[in-house]
């Protein structure tokens, strides 16, 4: 079957097998895949984010790898704003885009019609804000302008909160909108056609598979990629918040052995599976599959929805 005209992500829980599903998938749709996943991002957090290696990829192109350093912040205005791109660029090539990950949030972002107020930005008029508050009275006229102009924002800022008065009247002033009119209603409409497809397991599986994950990072050299980010300086940063590292720094402090870490990392995890099987399920339609079934079933699965959307679509 040759690639859709839309846009599929496959989800599930750590550990529940996305990576070699999409990989199937992205063969046989002639697709390109994009990391949906929060911490994959980031150069050197490879084993403990269980980064897809080279030899995984069998060829298929993979974005949004490797694409931050260990101490950039990134968010999901920026994740949002890049992976619409990369998705304009694969399907202007033909082929297929299919975002694979258990970032919930960010993967909604991209195909829902979320607004973050921090993409209304504009570094000139924020400058001409800066500059007339310096001016004689200039914070109270500022607030004044920002009560006529949006008093629901402004009997929430503080008139001697100069960043959040400026930021307030920014957004105004790029969007012609208020913070909350930018905000009204994001997230409910569909931004593309997709389809999202999601893998599960039993929990009592889904934690034994886990568990043996981590001790199987550890064997890969988690410990030692861990202590090369910390020898490094890398901390008090976005990316050694990931589980797996911040636990192992606890270690390195001295505040757990690494036993104790080890049993906190697999704690960790499952918790966060956990969270992430109920933001699923409870945020976004999803086509649940077994992940306990055969891949091939899984992708005529997946096939015989997307060629049912195609024949409803042609019938209207």
């Amino acid at each position: 079957m040759k690639q859709t005209n839309k846009v599929i992500a496959i989800v599930g829980p750590t550990a529940s097998g996305k990576t070699a599903l999409s990989i199937e998938l992205a063969k046989r749709l002639n697709g390109e895949i994009i990391n949906g996943d929060a911490m994959q991002v980031y150069k050197g957090l490879n084993i403990g984010t269980a980064k897809i290696t080279e030899d995984e990829k069998e060829g298929i192109p993979h974005h949004l790898f490797d694409i931050k350093e260990p101490t950039d912040s990134f968010s999901v205005a920026e994740y949002q704003s890049t992976v619409r791109n990369c998705i304009e660029e694969i399907q202007n090539r033909d082929k297929q885009p299919i975002i694979v990950g258990g970032t919930g949030l960010y993967i909604q972002s991209v195909l829902f019609d979320f607004r973050f107020t921090d993409e209304a930005g504009d570094e000139k008029i924020r400058a001409e804000l800066e500059e007339e508050l310096k001016t004689e009275g200039g914070a109270e006229r500022l607030y004044n302008r920002l009560q006529k102009l949006d008093p629901a924002s402004a009997e929430k800022i503080h008139p001697n909160n100069h960043r959040r008065l400026i930021r307030a009247l920014e957004i105004i002033e790029v969007t012609g909108k208020t913070k909350n009119e930018h905000e009204q209603g994001a997230g409910a409409a569909p931004k593309y056609d997709h389809l999202i497809v999601g893998l599960d397991l039993e929990r009592e599986v889904l934690y034994e598979r886990i568990n043996r994950r981590v001790d199987l990072m550890m064997e890969e050299g988690l410990l030692e990629e861990a202590r090369g980010l910390w020898e490094n300086g890398i901390r008090d940063v976005q990316s050694v918040q990931a589980i797996g590292y911040k636990e192992l720094y606890q270690h390195f402090k001295g505040f757990l052995s690494l036993e104790e870490a080890i049993e906190l990392i697999k704690k960790h995890t499952r918790h966060y599976a956990k969270r992430q099987m109920t933001y699923f399920r409870n945020k976004v339609e999803i086509s649940w599959f077994d992940a306990h079934s055969d891949k091939g079933k899984i992708i005529d699965g997946i096939l015989s929805i997307l060629k049912g959307f195609e024949e409803a679509e042609s019938n209207k």
